[in-house]
């Protein structure tokens, strides 16, 4: 199991902050232990680590006030959405103040004729979506959670869209940050093209709080399809899907989504949901455009999908049918959490290359059966991405350390195939050791950018880099 990061405490600090913060913020500053407790982590199996006290800020101008008080002080800030996220990010390994944005959490302007919007990072996505709907456009990263925006940026997350609309660093123009010394600065304009400079939103998308809190992001929209079509098909193994996703994308079939789910998910999803789907390695897919375009995209899937061995292929346009299939996929986790009640479900996600991944799902489920775990794996296979999901008894101390071997082993897999030990859950906390074996020396080079923005290691530290 990973170990929680313990850092050194400044005690003085942190109370003479919290004495400003509290006659600031009266009853917007928490310090009660179940909200403590509730922003020091929520999904992971890491170490509860509780922040000192929550401020809920409410405009860009009070977040630069805690900033600078903390940096004053020299104590530890640590960004909140909505607890989502994966592998510790918002742990507080050395105490300190937890900015719970969720407060922040207006859309403050749509462009429709730019195909933009502005918002601050506690709008959550599936809430701008509803927002949009009526201006016929939508924001179409879908990590499956209903994230903050905020949290999305910090993580660099993607999801089932990313095949055809990339991550959250293809749909952002422009950011705006609080640094580490309480300053506002905005990263770009909304141009949707700039070579003024670095890229500092990019350098800000995926740092988790590292560098600095993000208090607005300006957002690529897309406009709502004339019409979608989803397609399913059932596959003896995991091997004989992946291949038809290998061709599906070298035939440049523009697909929106694209989803594996093993037997052991699907039989999870049919329980769960009320589905009838055949217990069986299976695809989901969806595709955007115009009418005529969705028919014939189902239908050349429909094509490869036959020539890779697939069964019972389906495809429909109706709403209702395809939101009950992607719902269905979007459960997926709780549903899989019913195949062991009492388990803990320990997710845990890798990419690599496309012309491996059906390689590294086989090798990976051979794992799972060696190992003995009921392990359901779920992926974004049309870039490569997919989930395991481990039901672990944590009150089993052999069982959880032979989970923590088996994620070790998955992500050095995923690295010695080129791939990444994270397509999208981010680092924090719980991916460190594995980030250095992927990227060696370039940490090093990271660590160097988090000393010079961040020469106190006040934003969110024990995060990414070693030794911050």
């Amino acid at each position: 199991m990973v170990q929680a990061i313990d850092l050194p405490r400044n005690e003085q600090g942190i109370a003479a902050a919290l004495d400003i913060l509290k006659q600031t913020f009266g009853d917007r500053f928490q310090t009660g232990a179940s909200v403590r407790e509730q922003h020091g982590h929520t999904t992971t199996w890491i170490k509860n680590q509780m922040p000192d006290a929550v401020v809920f800020p409410l405009e860009t101008a009070e977040v630069a006030d805690v900033v600078k008080v903390c940096a004053r002080y020299g104590v530890p800030i640590i960004p909140f959405g909505v607890g989502s996220s994966l592998e510790g990010h918002v742990n507080a390994p050395a105490g300190g103040v937890c900015v719970d944005m969720s407060r922040m959490n207006k859309v403050l302007a749509v462009h429709a004729e730019d195909l933009d919007c502005v918002v601050q990072p506690g709008v959550t996505r599936e809430d701008l979506n509803t927002h949009l709907r009526d201006q016929g456009l939508f924001f179409p990263i879908d990590p499956g959670a209903n994230a903050s925006l905020g949290g999305m940026v910090a993580t660099r997350a993607s999801g089932t869209n990313a095949v055809r609309y990339g991550t959250m660093k293809d749909n952002v123009l422009s950011l705006e940050v609080v640094m580490p010394d309480g300053e506002v600065i905005r990263t770009a304009s909304r141009a949707k093209k700039s070579s003024a400079g670095y890229d500092l939103t990019r350098l800000m998308i995926g740092s988790e709080g590292t560098l600095g809190i993000v208090t607005e992001i300006t957002l690529k929209l897309q406009g709502i399809p004339e019409a979608m079509s989803s397609a399913r098909c059932s596959f003896d193994s995991v091997q004989a899907a992946c291949e038809a996703v290998m061709t599906t994308i070298q035939y440049g079939l523009p697909v929106a989504r694209m989803e594996l789910l093993d037997t052991m998910s699907v039989k999870a999803v049919n329980a769960y949901s009320g589905l009838d789907l055949p217990d069986t390695p299976l695809l989901l897919l969806e595709f955007h455009g115009s009418e005529a375009g969705v028919a014939e995209q189902a239908e050349m899937f429909g094509t490869i999908a036959e020539e890779s061995g697939g069964s019972g292929f389906e495809w429909t346009t109706s709403t209702e049918e395809r939101t009950k299939l992607w719902q269905a996929r979007h459960d997926a986790y709780w549903a899989s959490i019913q195949l062991r009640p009492g388990a803990k479900g320990i997710s845990t996600d890798v990419c690599v290359p496309i012309s491996r991944l059906a390689e590294c799902v086989r090798q990976t489920q051979e794992k799972i059966a060696e190992s003995g775990f009921i392990a359901p794996i779920i992926g974004h296979v049309g870039d490569g991405n997919f989930h395991t999901l481990l039901l672990v008894d944590m009150d089993n101390p052999e069982e959880v350390e032979k989970a923590d071997i088996f994620v070790g082993w998955l992500n050095d897999l995923a690295i010695s195939m080129e791939g990444t030990c994270t397509g999208e859950h981010g680092i924090g906390q719980g991916k460190k050791p594995y980030l250095i074996r992927e990227l060696g020396k370039a940490v090093d080079v990271m660590a160097s950018i988090k000393a010079a923005i961040d020469p106190d290691n006040i934003m969110n530290p024990g995060k990414i880099v070693p030794h911050a």
